[in-house]
């Protein structure tokens, strides 16, 4: 994580102390850097450039209002996955004619607000879902932009809770049915065939399967032109991965290198939903230990962020390294569990981690939280969620500010 570095025996983000952060803002807090977010988008952008090409970001992966709007502002598009990602999406100035709206549950409410929009695709993953939003199109007496999302069965080697491209998956049409699906729906008066997507899970670390999946969707495009059905964009998802430990995973050229080999024969224009790897590096969760406690089992650092603040290490089993923000020099090293404030006993975010020696009221930084972190946090416990932070330089400004108290009882009576 290059913007994340130690100067002078303190790790900064850009320019400016994490320290410095925490005593304005307290802990726990969220922390991005600008630079890494230009810095991974662009290099995306660079990668696919010989190629008319949208990179719609996977607002999934976070959802901050600054964040998106440093993106759009680079010109991303973004993916979104609700109403309200949708609506964060427009606030945040991303162009509604690079907006995607993908998902498997949308309800006639968001396809409505969705069309009248005039977003650039919806991606449908079901007959049902199909003739839903062919009435409602109707009904607005529009025609709404369509690509069916395929499911190519392919395992994409990844933990199987963020695998979406297996036939047992609960996403996307059996690319064995999508011909006749696709037949369907260009019949359908409200729907507007304009494109393919497959998207085949996440945290991807290898381009094998990625280039297995292409190989079939290219076939489809093949086959559904030459039945007359007119195919001009093709979405082939995201879920490149990120280095949480020691992970070998493709770069955005690498990535880009096997996906325009299969497509650009094809010309269409490419979409790209990249989400954790523009910013999951690009943002680290800042926390305070609270105590050090020993067992005759077991030591533990208690520190005052919990899974309600980052469920990704006790949801998914993840690894994220957690580092001091005073730089360790040659402190000795414990075996220790990393653990916060909540009431279950999976609330960790390390387990038998060595780490230096550290002081009670002592800074870590949580690394590579910058996605699938404040999006996935919960008031659990009636604990205030944290603020964000977006680094500029030698610059901060709070993003979100934190929650108080008064927020957690907001609209509700007694």
């Amino acid at each position: 994580m290059p913007h994340f570095q130690y100067r002078n025996g303190e790790l900064h983000c850009e320019s400016t102390p994490l320290r410095t952060i925490a005593d304005a803002v307290g802990t726990p807090t969220y922390v991005y850097s600008r630079a890494a977010l230009v810095e991974n988008y662009r290099a995306y952008d660079a990668a696919v450039a010989s190629h008319p090409h949208l990179i719609a970001y996977a607002m999934k992966a976070n959802a901050n209002l600054a964040v998106v709007a440093t993106l759009a502002r680079e010109g991303a598009g973004a993916e979104v996955f609700s109403g309200g990602e949708l609506f964060r999406a427009l606030k945040a100035g991303v162009q509604p004619k690079k907006i995607i709206y993908a998902g498997p549950g949308k309800t006639r409410e968001e396809m409505r607000d969705a069309l009248k929009a005039e977003i650039l695709m919806f991606n449908v993953e079901s007959p049902a879902e199909l003739a839903l939003l062919d009435r409602v199109a109707q009904e607005l007496g529009a025609r709404a932009p369509v690509a069916l999302r395929v499911n190519p069965d392919v395992d994409p080697q990844t933990h199987p809770y963020i695998s979406t491209g297996l036939r047992t998956a609960k996403f996307g049409i059996p690319i064995a049915q999508a011909v006749e699906e696709y037949r369907k729906a260009a019949r359908l008066p409200g729907i507007e065939v304009v494109g393919v997507h497959m998207h085949i899970g996440s945290q991807l670390t290898k381009v094998a399967p990625i280039a297995d999946a292409l190989a079939r969707v290219v076939n489809l495009v093949e086959t559904l032109r030459s039945q007359g059905v007119p195919i001009r964009l093709l979405d082939v998802g995201g879920g490149l991965g990120i280095r949480y430990r020691d992970e070998d995973v493709p770069t955005p050229s690498q990535y880009a290198e096997v996906v325009l080999s299969a497509v650009r024969p094809l010309g269409v224009t490419l979409i790209l939903e990249p989400g954790r790897s523009i910013v999951g590096n690009a943002g680290i969760l800042l926390t305070r230990v609270l105590y050090n406690k020993e067992t005759p089992d077991k030591r533990f650092v208690v520190v005052d962020a919990a899974m309600n603040d980052l469920i990704r290490p006790s949801l998914y089993d993840a690894y994220h390294e957690i580092l001091p923000v005073r730089e360790a020099r040659g402190r000795p090293s414990r075996t220790v569990d990393v653990v916060g404030p909540v009431c279950e006993s999976g609330d960790f975010l390390a387990r038998d981690r060595a780490l230096p020696e550290v002081d009670e009221g002592e800074l870590l930084a949580v690394m590579s939280a910058g996605a699938y972190g404040f999006v996935m946090a919960s008031n659990y416990n009636a604990r205030p969620r944290a603020p964000e932070v977006l680094v500029d330089g030698s610059r901060y400004a709070i993003v979100r500010r934190r929650e108080s108290y008064e927020d957690l009882i907001a609209g509700e009576s007694a």
